[in-house]
């Protein structure tokens, strides 16, 4: 635990055999409440990309009924570029140290 009394999600699972039924449950309760606060977050991010994508969509619907070209040739060229990629590049996320476990 951290001064502030949080779980050091890095060190958690060490020395499980030297700890207490009692402090397994602790850090069992704060893991499940962590779970949660991730779960929400994660909910809510993707009620907001589905926004977001329901309005690109229908600006799409617009620009294709008034007869403007919706993909270019830089839209084909972009996609064949991620396509060709290796799989081993396939996140580009960053992650950082509190999301490590």
């Amino acid at each position: 635990m951290n001064m502030k009394g949080d779980l050091d999600l890095n060190n958690v699972l060490l020395d499980l055999s030297e700890k207490t039924d009692e402090e397994l449950r602790e850090i069992l309760d704060q893991l499940c409440d962590e779970e949660e606060r991730i779960s929400f977050r994660r909910r809510v991010l993707h009620g907001k990309i589905d926004i977001l994508r329901a309005e690109l969509v229908a600006r799409m619907k617009k620009q294709r009924e008034g007869g403007k070209e919706i993909i270019t040739g830089a839209d084909v060229d972009r996609l064949s570029e991620i396509l060709a990629r290796s799989l081993t590049s396939v996140s580009k996320v960053d992650v950082s140290e509190e999301d490590i476990f």
